[in-house]
């Protein structure tokens, strides 16, 4: 997730355009060339997708949920939309009128009761330092729900039913600008500085539901807040590379710009670094490497300041030379123990990661979805040289012995999952170790010739093991087609594959499943797809990131994908200026969790959500508690 691609304004500069201003200069085919002799072929990619489906643990069942697939005799989505005419007052949400949704965890919220103050959205402040700490924090994004009881389900198997009104609750807080978090253009000191990377990071949260007051927080030994400053760990192939290891000798800190997120069979939490990048400036003269300039690093990065107080995020401090090396990963984060650091685990690659989505093959080894959230990257697969359990048993983690490869899509509909291996001359002949392959993983992927992409973000695991990729846009498409005759991609589009060999194939077939553009026109309309979720039954709820046409706002949307026609229905829209992010539910799957993003930008003259509207209220991002009145499953 990114913050907007309509240009949004974050200290007198367009935030996004630096954000995702390309920095792929390989010359690989763009994938609108190929999208160009693709379309016809929908009906040999829905035919692929009559096989019967495996077993699989994606972020739709992964951590042994046990889903019992259901005939329905009823249409699978069949709540009534939210009409664009119903759209009436930007300062709130609007949700389809079978539906309902009470506010949690706005930004201020204590970890835990007690842990500190209530930050309630007064414009005369802002926490300090050390309340942020101890408070959930800004740009709530990824999340996933942990039932308090899920270890005894993975020891008791698919029988065991867990609880749905108590668990761990994992959110990422990808971002907060200065003038949202500080009530200042720029930090003035160090301890600006602290407050803006406490509002960072990852929030790990006990809630539990009573019958009178709804979903609480409450205390856990294992509640804590990850910031950019907490201790972290490396594993896997990179680990002990001296390109993670900086001259001055600090350990390993922190996570930052956590996007997207997945979770493992394993049951536990995984969040995903993205634009890492705009957090390093230079207070010297920087003259980028090759590698810098493929990672976007720059003088002034994003506006934060953070490098003006803090070494670690100046690029021309040598003694923090190899600093900006250990962000782009994905982190494993266990919820139900707090003693535990963190964990980069360097197989799954370094860039900027958006999302992970886990599928568990037939012989129990797992293949990891991700993408490159960058207009013209890459999407990439991971897959486990073992099954889960078995390395488990064994005492490695199944996410630090595996193959990390990068899609190549062919004209015919056809595409190749291209190994990333230092045993791969091409690479050998640029990289010196498999440790630098991957920490350098965008550049090994254009000397592959990957198929550069219009921003590729989450991916989720439908119900016969086809994966579906939210492409959310490209304004720097240049190339018209028939399938997408816009250029450049303002609207974005979904596309759909299926792996050969279970998941562990080389090979995969792909389709588009929707262009974003073709909606418009119509009272379904929306754009910029971004978050993904498909449940076991073939709903798949898209959250979007982006203007959106006709007046919305951003919104979260429920195709049925058993029709052969994508028909997305409106769930949600949210406030002036927000992004819809996220997505998780409880086992029974009658209680969803969607957060409200960047609520008018921070801005009180456009909304003070989630406080009623008065024109001072500075907004909170916040997480929405859906469900339906009639109390059945979301999304029906």
């Amino acid at each position: 997730m990114s913050q907007q691609d309509n240009g949004t304004v974050e200290n007198g500069q367009l935030h996004d355009d630096i954000e995702n201003l390309p920095s792929n200069t390989s010359g690989n085919r763009p994938f609108a060339s190929v999208l160009e002799t693709n379309m016809t072929r929908r009906k040999v990619m829905a035919g692929s997708l009559t096989v019967a489906a495996t077993s699989f643990l994606a972020p739709t069942a992964s951590a042994g949920w046990g889903w019992r697939h259901k005939k329905h005799n009823k249409e699978l989505v069949s709540f009534k939309p939210v009409a664009i005419e119903d759209v009436v007052d930007t300062t709130m949400p609007t949700i389809s009128e079978d539906y309902q949704y009470e506010v949690l965890i706005p930004w201020g919220t204590p970890i835990e009761p007690g842990a500190t103050a209530e930050y309630n959205g007064d414009p005369n402040t802002r926490p300090t330092s050390a309340e942020a700490a101890l408070q959930t924090g800004l740009g709530h994004d990824g999340m996933w729900f942990f039932p308090m009881d899920q270890r005894k389900k993975l020891a008791y198997g698919k029988h065991y039913r867990m609880r749905n009104d108590l668990g761990m609750l994992c959110v990422n807080h990808e971002y907060g600008n200065n003038s949202h978090a500080l009530g200042k253009s720029a930090p003035e000191s160090l301890e600006d500085v602290r407050v803006s990377q406490n509002i960072h990071g990852v929030s790990v949260l006990k809630l539990k539901q009573t019958r009178r007051n709804g979903w609480k927080v409450v205390k856990s030994k294992n509640t804590r807040r990850i910031t950019v400053n907490t201790p972290v760990a490396f594993s896997g192939p990179a680990a002990a590379s001296e390109l993670l290891q900086n001259p001055n000798g600090n350990i390993a800190l922190g996570t930052v710009n956590n996007c997207g997120s997945g979770a493992t069979p394993w049951g536990t939490y995984l969040t995903c670094e993205e634009n890492f990048n705009g957090y390093f400036g230079a207070n010297g003269l920087l003259v980028p490497t090759e590698e810098q300039q493929r990672y976007g690093f720059s003088d002034s990065g994003f506006g934060y300041g953070w490098h003006l107080f803090d070494k670690r995020f100046d690029l021309t401090d040598e003694d923090y030379a190899n600093e900006q090396n250990r962000f782009g990963w994905i982190v494993e984060i266990d919820p139900f123990d707090g003693t535990q650091k963190p964990v980069k685990r360097t197989a799954l690659g370094r860039f900027k990661h958006e999302a992970i989505a886990i599928a568990e093959s037939s012989n129990g080894r797992i293949a990891a979805y991700m993408g490159d959230d960058q207009r013209f990257d890459y999407c990439y697969k991971y897959v486990s040289d073992k099954a889960w359990e078995h390395a488990i048993a064994e005492g490695e983690s199944p996410l630090d012995k595996g193959s990390l490869f990068v899609a190549k899509f062919n004209d015919d509909g056809t595409g190749e999952w291209m190994e990333l291996t230092i045993d791969n001359p091409i690479l050998a002949e640029r990289f010196e170790s498999q440790a630098e392959v991957l920490i350098y993983a965008r550049l090994a992927s254009d000397l592959l010739g990957a198929t550069p992409m219009d921003r590729p973000e989450w991916t989720t695991i439908g119900t016969s093991g086809e994966v579906f990729w939210t492409l959310t846009n490209n304004t720097n498409r240049s190339e018209a087609n028939a399938a997408n005759p816009e250029a450049p991609n303002s609207d974005g589009h979904i596309i759909r594959t299926r792996d050969s060999g279970d998941h562990l194939g080389n090979d995969f077939t792909w389709d588009i499943y929707l262009i974003a553009s073709s909606t418009r026109g119509t009272e379904a309309v929306f754009t910029d797809p971004d978050a993904a979720w498909a449940d076991p039954y073939g709903r798949l709820f898209i959250g979007t990131d982006g203007g959106q046409p006709d007046g919305l706002q951003d919104q979260l949307v429920v195709f049925d994908t058993n029709k052969e026609t994508p028909e997305p229905k409106r769930l949600l829209v949210g406030v002036s200026s927000d992004e819809i992010t996220g997505f998780t539910i409880t086992p029974d799957q009658r209680t969803a969790f969607v957060n409200i993003q960047h609520p008018g930008n921070g801005d009180p003259s456009a909304t003070s959500f989630p406080a009623a509207f008065d024109g001072t209220t500075i907004p909170r991002d916040c997480t929405l508690v859906i469900t339906r009145k009639d109390g059945g499953i979301i999304g029906s």
